[in-house]
Formats: C-alpha cells, sequence, structure tokens
C-alpha cells in the first residue's frame, strides 16, 4: 500500500505533467493561466519576498542583496566624496539607500501582481522544472515594465529617507558626480536596479520553497 507521501508525490507529478501538456499541444492556448496555477505560485513567492524585504533594515542586513552606491560597488563614490566618506557619510548614504529599497518593497505588491496577473504563460517545461522557473520568465518577461512601475516608488522612498539630501551635500562642488552617475536621476536608476535583484533573489527562494511544500502545492499553489 502507498504511503501519504508517495500518493501526494504522484499527484504532483500528474498535476505539473498536465498542465505541461496542455500547453505544448495548444500553441493557440496564449491564455493567462488561473491564479491557482503557476500564477498563484509566483504571486505567492514575489508576497513573501516584498515581505521580507520590507522589513526595516532587510535589504542592508544581508550582504547578498545589499544596495550600493553607483560605481565600482560604493568604492567609486568613496573615492569622489573624499572628506565626506572619511566622516562616514557615504555609509550613512548607503544605509539609506538600503531603507529607500525596503520602503519601495512594501508598496510594490500591486505592482508586481498586476505584471504576474498580465503575463502570458508559454514556457511550461522550463516552469514546471526548475526550481525558479516562475521567478525567472517573470523577471525576463517582465523586468521592464516592472523597473517602469517600481523606479517611482524608489525615487519617492528616497525623497523621503533623506537620500538625496544627503546626495547633494556630498556631491556639492563636485564636478565629477556626474560622470560617475551619482545625480539624482542616477541614484534612483541604480537603486531601482540593485533593489530589483535583490527582490527577483528573494522571490527565488520563496518559489524554491513553495515547490517544496507538496502540501501547498495540492492546495493549488501550482
Amino acid at each position: 500500500m502507498e504511503s501519504d507521501e508517495t500518493i501526494v508525490a504522484r499527484r504532483m507529478l500528474l498535476t505539473g505533467a498536465i498542465g505541461t501538456l496542455a500547453v505544448i499541444h495548444a500553441p493557440w492556448a496564449m491564455a493567462k493561466l488561473p491564479k491557482t496555477g503557476v500564477k498563484g505560485l509566483i504571486a505567492g513567492a514575489s508576497d513573501g519576498a516584498l515581505d521580507k524585504l520590507a522589513v526595516p533594515g532587510a535589504f542592508y542586513r544581508d550582504t547578498a542583496v545589499r544596495i550600493l552606491l553607483p560605481g565600482a560597488g560604493g568604492k567609486l563614490a568613496s573615492q569622489l566624496f573624499g572628506m565626506g566618506d572619511k566622516l562616514g557619510l557615504t555609509t550613512n548614504l548607503t544605509k539609506s539607500l538600503n531603507d529607500a529599497g525596503g520602503k519601495a518593497a512594501g508598496e510594490a505588491k500591486p505592482v508586481f501582481r498586476a505584471a504576474i496577473d498580465n503575463l502570458r504563460w508559454t514556457d511550461a517545461p522550463g516552469l514546471v522544472t526548475q526550481n525558479d522557473g516562475a521567478t525567472r520568465y517573470l523577471q525576463t518577461t517582465a523586468g521592464s515594465v516592472l523597473f517602469a512601475k517600481v523606479s517611482p516608488l524608489i525615487g519617492s522612498a528616497l525623497e523621503n529617507v533623506g537620500a538625496y539630501r544627503q546626495l547633494d551635500q556630498l556631491s556639492k562642488g563636485n564636478q565629477l558626480m556626474a560622470s560617475a552617475g551619482l545625480t539624482r536621476d542616477g541614484l534612483k536608476r541604480s537603486v531601482t536596479e540593485q533593489a530589483l535583484k535583490g527582490i527577483f533573489h528573494y522571490m527565488a527562494g520563496e518559489e524554491a520553497a513553495l515547490r517544496r511544500n507538496p502540501a501547498a502545492l495540492l492546495k493549488g499553489v501550482f
């Protein structure tokens, strides 16, 4: 007699196989998958990642996703700021960038949900077999859309945490700042890119964790 775990595993494989074949043999079916399918999986991963990164200090504490000043991982900025760096002002600015990333993450759920809802899922084999398949698909397919939507959130957050003001103080009279990307626009672009990279990094982990949970999968996550 089969164990409960064996039965669960068999159902998971059958569900994935059916979903894969349905898309492969229906090229006309560019229709969106239901929220209880892959969209449910990636929506859960998205929510989980954003919740974790929205916790104050989360971006800065994790060196894998820490947001740095533009230019050689912040090293160029340190050289250009001179005395400001010696006084620890660039460290304070870096922490402000990460605070801004966290604030934006806390407001980005609707943006990610909209991007997920608007996707047309066509790479079924990859989505089924890769632990982070849905995350990768979202990143490659909707990355530019998410950048455009998240960028204003980052801009507002940078203003709210005082990052722009700190940048203006540090770069006052320094003519080399613009060429190094250390302007308000350059900073917003860099922080948006790094924040999204961090969010996708966390989403991949969340997706893999959801896939490892058979009970959650059978409840309609996949």
